[in-house]
């Protein structure tokens, strides 16, 4: 069974899918308010704290993956640049740094104007992407930063996309 086919109805509000998701996948999570929700997600490198909210002004579903980073001061023209080069392999979704916080994060939006309802299906897989890019571009932040590599050497652990399957 899908995890769209615990729906039956057309119109699920969709923090109540990612509730739903959320509990499925057994994360941590905090219900905020109808219109938000976070959690924590375990990834390789870092658990990840992911946001989502609901517009109804613009019809969006917006998320924000974050983890924490402290680069030095010196640093930070290499850790801009890299995330230039990162968001350039990014189709879906993009980097920033929050230099106040202190955090990465990965932000994407899922537009769902004139009514569309967004499936669980959906949602699922825009979380996994979020994770998914924060797992593989770690490494190449880490390199950058802590280890004295250039952008360009750093994304050669970033280089490499595994396709099908062993």
């Amino acid at each position: 069974m899908t995890l769209s086919e615990h729906y039956i109805e057309d119109e699920i509000h969709p923090i109540d899918i990612v509730e739903h998701l959320a509990a499925h996948h057994e994360w941590d999570f905090d219900r905020i308010s109808d219109e938000q929700i976070a959690m924590a997600v375990e990834g390789q490198w870092r658990t990840y704290s992911l946001t989502l909210a609901w517009s109804g002004f613009d019809e969006s579903l917006r998320m924000i993956c974050s983890f924490e980073v402290e680069p030095p001061q010196d640093k930070m023209p290499v850790l801009y640049e890299l995330l230039n080069k990162i968001n350039d392999q990014c189709w879906a979704g993009a980097f920033t740094y929050w230099p106040e916080e202190k955090l990465m994060v990965y932000r994407y939006g899922l537009v769902l104007s004139g009514g569309h309802v967004a499936s669980a299906e959906q949602i699922d897989t825009m979380i996994a992407a979020a994770v998914c890019n924060a797992e593989r571009y770690y490494p190449a932040m880490q390199l950058a930063v802590w280890g004295d590599q250039t952008p360009e050497q750093a994304m050669q652990v970033a280089i490499a996309e595994a396709f099908g399957r062993a």
